[in-house]
């Protein structure tokens, strides 16, 4: 489990893979957790991650259900967690070839994709980038473009203008409290508040601008219907960060399966039980 500066809250952390570091040549380290299964023919699925967040952070709920039934392997993107440090401008599609690096230094042939979020667009790169390494895909909480409506590009310009300014401002305290908000006392991630702060602030913050811009300039909708995997996508029925019509519209792009839960785009802490179900259940669907 991670080290961190909160010891009550690092006895309660919930199970976690091995991590590792591996190092690919001429790209750099990355950290990854990684569970090989003890059938060695098990499927291996590849966690994707959200923008601003981690691996740990945004799958902790179903890194022990999917050990059970799969090879599990996830990573930290470039300047997310303990993600790749580089000078290098941020690009998804970057992100998406540092994942297919990954596999082949771990023998990996091909995973199912599972992106949450900013992950989608990770997960569908990897496919059209890489289509003989990408069995299926899972997206969650997420959409074929961002910046389609004039109201989202003038959110994204006001982001990237304050940006510095909200670095300042961004203490421990006010992530804190900004993630008390947001997480119901009666679910079972309350009481991962403390290290869910500390793992935040690992984040790079000149990264994550760079990322947010990266986001707010990715567009699928040109390619999507050519990806011809099997799909599932989890609709966040209440998301407030990814409108629930743009996560229907990538669901009919890639002809996915629809697994609809109601939640909103922070589900994954504030349900992690029916978070878990959900991928487990999307994942058995495009397997099968």
């Amino acid at each position: 489990m991670p080290v961190n500066a909160y010891s009550k809250a690092f006895s309660e952390l919930p199970w976690m893979p091995d991590s590792r570091i591996v190092s690919v040549p001429q790209r750099g380290e990355f950290f990854v957790r990684y569970a090989k299964h003890e059938n060695a023919s098990a499927p291996v699925v590849a966690l994707l991650h959200g923008w601003t967040g981690n691996a740990d952070i945004n799958f902790f709920p179903v890194y022990a259900g999917l050990a059970q039934q799969y090879s599990v392997l996830a990573i930290d993107h470039r300047g997310h967690g303990r993600g790749l440090r580089t000078n290098d401008r941020f690009t998804l599609e970057d992100c998406a070839d540092d994942v297919v690096a990954v596999m082949d230094q771990l023998s990996i042939p091909s995973v199912t994709a599972v992106g949450y979020s900013m992950g989608g667009p990770i997960a569908m790169l990897m496919s059209k980038q890489h289509p003989n390494r990408v069995h299926s895909l899972v997206l969650c909480a997420t959409a074929l473009e961002w910046s389609a409506t004039r109201g989202e590009r003038a959110r994204w310009k006001i982001g990237r203008a304050v940006s510095p300014v909200f670095r300042l401002l961004t203490t421990p305290r006010l992530i804190d409290r900004y993630i008390k908000r947001k997480i119901p006392r009666a679910s079972s991630a309350a009481t991962l508040r403390p290290w869910l702060v500390s793992e935040i602030r690992r984040n790079d913050s000149w990264a994550m601008n760079q990322a947010g811009r990266a986001l707010s300039k990715h567009d699928a909708r040109p390619w999507a219907t050519t990806l011809g995997v099997p799909t599932a996508s989890i609709v966040t029925s209440r998301d407030s960060l990814v409108a629930p019509n743009k996560q229907q519209a990538l669901a009919r792009a890639t002809q996915a399966t629809v697994i609809e839960i109601n939640g909103d785009h922070l589900v994954n802490w504030q349900k992690p039980e029916l978070f878990t179900a959900a991928v487990i259940d999307a994942i058995r669907r495009v397997r099968e």
